[in-house]
């Protein structure tokens, strides 16, 4: 009977175990459609270089010319980041406001103007946080540690 109660209380502990690590963290996926993600031209109005995800906001023109004001999550922590080579200070200069950038996004499943971020490129066509299409951060090969696309 010990061994039973033991063994079910072990199992019990880590099934607790994994479920709180799976819970843990948000997952993008549920959050926003990969599915659906897309490229626009913008303006850079601001961006927070902050834990536990960087963010940037910018302005895109639709298609009757009105301005629509986003917000995008930089997948890579800062830590990523900085793995990369893009500190706060590097990364607040690529992306100061007023800077015209080109962003893929995967939009947010609720229809709002927000997104996670997979990819942004500056007018000289070079990436930008070193972020990789699926918005992965450090390890990342050339072209998402700066490089020419």
């Amino acid at each position: 009977m010990k061994t039973k109660l033991a063994n079910m209380l072990a199992l019990a502990t880590a099934l607790w175990m994994i479920s709180t690590a799976l819970l843990a963290h948000h997952g993008t996926g549920v959050s926003y459609d990969q599915t659906k993600a897309f490229t626009v031209k913008a303006t850079v109005t601001e961006f927070k270089y902050a834990n536990p995800h960087p963010q940037l906001y910018f302005d895109v023109k639709d298609d009757k010319g009105e301005v629509v004001h986003w917000s995008g999550e930089i997948a890579p922590n800062p830590a990523q980041l900085v793995q990369d080579g893009w500190g706060r200070k590097r990364s607040e200069a690529a992306l100061a406001a007023g800077t015209e950038v080109t962003v893929t996004l995967a939009p947010s499943r609720l229809g709002t103007p927000v997104g996670v971020i997979n990819k942004i490129v500056n007018a000289q066509g070079e990436s930008v946080l070193g972020l990789t299409p699926l918005g992965g951060g450090a390890g990342a090969g050339a072209e998402g540690r700066g490089g020419k696309q």
